[in-house]
Parts: C-alpha cells; structure tokens; sequence
C-alpha cells in the first residue's frame, strides 16, 4: 500500500524546536496536511514519542517513535524503532554517551517534554544538541540491535550530514536509505555517489516548527501503515 510519509519532524523538546511544536500540534497538523505516517525524530532524545503516539492513535495517524541523533562525528542520523519499548531503550543508551553539558534556555531554547494534551510534565537538563560518543561507523547495527532501522539526515546540506563532514559515502556503514531535503536535485547526487543508487531516498521535512511542515511529497510502498512494515522496509534495500 502506498503510505504518504514524513519522517522527520522535531517537537518541542528540541532545543532548537519551536514552543508552539507540540506533540498535539504537530500530530494534528500532520493528519491535517494529509500524511499517514510521521516519525518524531528530536534531538538525541526519544523524550516525546509515547505522547505523540497516543495523539496520533487517538486520531488515526500511524507515529513512528524515534530521534535524530548526532554522532560523535557532528553527523546527524534519523533512527526509527517499531515500538515505544526500543526507542525508549535506545534513548537511554544515547543518553549515557551525551557530554555533560547542561542546557542553557536563554541560548538555546528550552527542551520541554509534554502529554498528548499539551501539558509540560518535565525539561531535558542536558543539552540535546550535543554529538554523542557514538561513531557513525556503529550507528546501523546499534540501531539495529534495538530492532529499528537508520539514515543519514539531509545529505545535501551544508553541515551535519554524512557528505559535508565526510565528502561521501562508504558501503561499511550498511545504509540502505538515505534523506535529502524536498529541495535537492537528485540526479547529481545519484551521479557523484554511486552507493545512492541502491539505496531508499527520501525526502522529509524536519521541521522544527508548524509554518515549516510541509505537504505529502512522495509516497512509499509499505505492506502496512505501521512502524514495523515501516521499518522493514528500510532495512531491505
């Protein structure tokens, strides 16, 4: 079945994610923008996902748990899970490879974590934008382990992606998806880096606020519109 999809939306947890980004706001602006699919994809914190979940069970929109993580290399990576257990799980392992670094609000934004009503129940202390001690080179079979599956994030910006840190792409860090922003030409990419080729690509929003969330783009063939067809998907190239 075709499954309108975007996997990579930031809420209000993270730092640089707007106040009004909430998990019912974002949930409820996706159905309305007429996906099937999202992923909540913080920073380095899967801290918001059981909310949004809910939301999106209360008003049948399929939510991914997961989080964008950033490796000790500054390369972001989505990592999605099948179900709240394992991104939870995961969450707490990345937690435990994060700097001691404390968030300052006044800087970077306060990190509020919320129920599905909008209620904030807690803050992030730790700064979540920070590159945790995991290298890239791990990030697939870490993720794997936990029953979910990876890519690397927006491949065609200038920072933070695999290709502006490194300059390309090597077959050891087993991706079989890849993401680019909805504005990138794709052509020129598949062309310079051959290993794309074989890949899943996707393009996804990451929006950090609601005025950033954009329309259903493309669609990908799922046997289900659930996290676990989701993620069989992207680990079967």
């Amino acid at each position: 079945m075709k499954i309108y999809a975007d996997l990579h939306l930031h809420s209000c947890l993270s730092p640089c994610g707007d106040g009004d980004m909430t998990p019912y706001n974002l949930v409820q602006m996706a159905k309305l923008l007429g996906f099937d699919m999202i992923a909540l994809t913080d920073h380095n914190s899967c801290g918001n996902c059981a909310s949004a979940v809910r939301v999106g069970q209360d008003i049948g929109l399929t939510v991914v748990p997961g989080m964008e993580l950033c490796t000790s290399e500054e390369i972001h990576c989505v990592c999605l899970f099948p179900e709240l257990d394992a991104a939870n799980a995961f969450s707490e392992f990345v937690h435990n490879k994060m700097p001691d670094i404390k968030n300052q609000p006044e800087i970077f934004g306060e990190q509020y974590k919320m129920d599905e009503g909008d209620g904030v129940i807690g803050s992030e202390s730790l700064l979540l934008t920070t590159a945790a001690d995991i290298s890239i080179d791990d990030v697939t079979p870490l993720v794997q382990s936990y029953g979910g599956a990876c890519f690397p994030a927006h491949l065609d910006r200038a920072s933070y992606s695999v290709l502006s840190v490194l300059g390309f792409l090597y077959p050891e860090l087993r991706f079989t998806a890849a993401e680019f922003t909805p504005k990138a030409y794709l052509p020129q990419y598949l062309e310079q880096h051959p290993l794309l080729q074989n890949m899943h690509l996707l393009r996804n929003s990451d929006a950090h606020y609601l005025e950033n969330m954009i329309e259903p783009i493309d669609t990908l063939e799922l046997t289900a519109c659930t996290p676990q067809a989701l993620i069989n998907f992207l680990n079967n190239a």
